[in-house]
């Protein structure tokens, strides 16, 4: 059995035998001396299977093209909008955010202690630290701007750092 070109669809040879049929091989517009050689059968079909082939080509050219735009897409939008990130964008911004941030410091009032109330990054959730006696060590002035400013040593940071990478894990 021989191999039907591509454009050979069922439909198309269905539409062929109709045209055949109807026109029964001369004129496919029905007239019955037809001085226009473009309607004769033979012709017609010709510059009709060109246009059908060409059609192929061009839907063929729009798949590819619609697959390769699939494969190599990023989810990405063409234009950047205020406020978005890129995806490389994003995972950079997370790589380098802090694990928390810290709201403030006072002392508890029921035990008279230091504690830090923290904000975990990308989160509602907040922490209060108690920050026991990290701050023991230090001057009278240098608590008080602890708790002030927010000018923690660096064993009250650790601290806090441990507890939120405890908390988180």
């Amino acid at each position: 059995m021989p191999k039907l070109p591509k454009w050979a669809t069922p439909d198309r040879q269905a539409y062929l035998v109709k045209l055949f049929i109807r026109s029964q091989g001369f004129c496919v517009f029905g007239h019955k001396p037809c001085p226009i050689p473009e309607h004769h059968y033979e012709v017609f079909i010709d510059n009709l299977i060109k246009d059908w082939v060409a059609d192929d080509k061009a839907s063929r050219q729009a798949e590819c093209e619609a697959e390769r735009k699939a494969l190599h897409n990023l989810g990405e939008r063409r234009y950047p909008l205020r406020g978005q990130f890129s995806n490389i964008g994003k995972d950079v911004f997370y790589a380098n955010q802090p694990q928390f941030y810290l709201e403030g410091v006072g002392i508890s009032g029921l035990t008279f202690r230091p504690f830090a109330k923290v904000k975990l990054a990308s989160s509602y959730m907040r922490l209060h630290i108690d920050l026991g006696d990290s701050l023991k060590d230090t001057s009278k002035n240098a608590r008080r701007k602890a708790i002030r400013y927010g000018k923690l040593t660096d064993t009250a940071t650790a601290r806090i750092r441990q507890a939120v990478k405890d908390y988180l894990h």
